[in-house]
């Protein structure tokens, strides 16, 4: 078998990408441009590709494809019908980031919650030294229990971080996207009661019909004065330009590890607030814990170790 993996530095140069030698011959991308992706695939027996767009056309035009691995859950990179009209396996992995992603949740919302950015720049840049007191309560900052806690998609890390949340002593509800997912302990709230209540608002969301542009202009105002808002759904859920003037307009924080468009443009209206400390933006590292990554390998190797053992 030739295997061909896409996109290997989005799994990290600290996997050993060895095992999947012992399938095949194994040629490695560190990264893949849309115009270097045919002649990479041209004579692969299998595709690993993380966000690689793998497109009717180029299954067309390699009648040796057999199975597209994706090195995550999403499969939006690769074109399913014309797959299956080829008779092409296409096999993700899921679950193998939960707990990273759960674990990043609350590493943002406790980050922006008690005013980290400010008091590790006071300590650092000498303000506390100069101030001749013990402590430094200039910037007051809550604890998570005994406040309200909004979910917006309710999926298997949805439902995770309402039971960590619980841990903490929050008050947890939670509002479906599919309007479909509403048979659980906590409470389903609409989208407008969600965020006029709660104090700490993750969205852990798809990203679909009813998903983008989600939270925008219209409903922004309806968030709490001092609440945060979190997304480690996938950008566009939130409209950027929309949260950047709200930002700025009022005292509100927001923590991003996902982004419209990944990385981050240059023209982005995030770069634009004023109050860059109620902001928080991670590189959509959230998934990328060592051991989700290692998860995730282990997920692709059982997937070609299946398809070999059908053949």
């Amino acid at each position: 078998m030739n295997i061909v993996l896409l996109d290997a530095k989005t799994l990290g140069d600290d996997l050993d990408l060895t095992v999947l030698e012992s399938f095949g011959t194994l040629s490695v991308y560190k990264t893949t441009s849309p115009e270097e992706t045919l002649e990479r695939i041209q004579s692969a027996d299998i595709i690993i590709t993380n966000k690689v767009v793998i497109t009717a056309t180029m299954m067309e035009a390699i009648p040796t494809l057999k199975l597209i691995c994706i090195a995550a859950t999403g499969m939006n990179n690769v074109d399913l019908e014309a797959a299956r009209s080829k008779e092409i396996e296409v096999k993700n992995v899921a679950g193998y980031s939960t707990k990273s992603v759960v674990q990043h949740t609350f590493a943002m919302a406790l980050y922006l919650l008690e005013k980290m950015a400010y008091y590790d720049k006071v300590v650092k840049d000498g303000s506390w030294s100069q101030s001749g007191l013990f402590t430094d309560v200039t910037q007051p900052f809550y604890e998570i229990s005994g406040k309200k806690w909004g979910i917006i998609g309710f999926g298997t890390i949805g439902q995770e971080v309402a039971k960590v949340a619980t841990a903490f002593g929050a008050e947890v509800s939670y509002h479906s996207t599919s309007g479909k997912n509403l048979h659980h302990t906590y409470p389903h709230q609409s989208l407008e009661v969600l965020l006029k209540e709660c104090d700490i608002i993750s969205i852990h969301a798809p990203l679909n019909e009813n998903t983008y542009n989600l939270i925008n202009e219209s409903n922004l105002s309806f968030i709490k004065e001092n609440a945060i808002l979190l997304n480690l759904g996938r950008g566009g859920i939130i409209n950027e330009t929309d949260l950047a003037v709200e930002l700025d307009r009022r005292t509100l924080y927001a923590g991003l590890d996902v982004l419209e468009k990944e990385p981050l443009t240059p023209d982005n209206s995030l770069h634009e607030v004023k109050h860059q400390e109620r902001l928080l933006i991670t590189p959509h590292i959230a998934w990328a814990s060592i051991e989700a990554r290692k998860k995730l390998l282990e997920g692709i190797v059982k997937n070609i170790q299946v398809f070999m053992e059908s053949i």
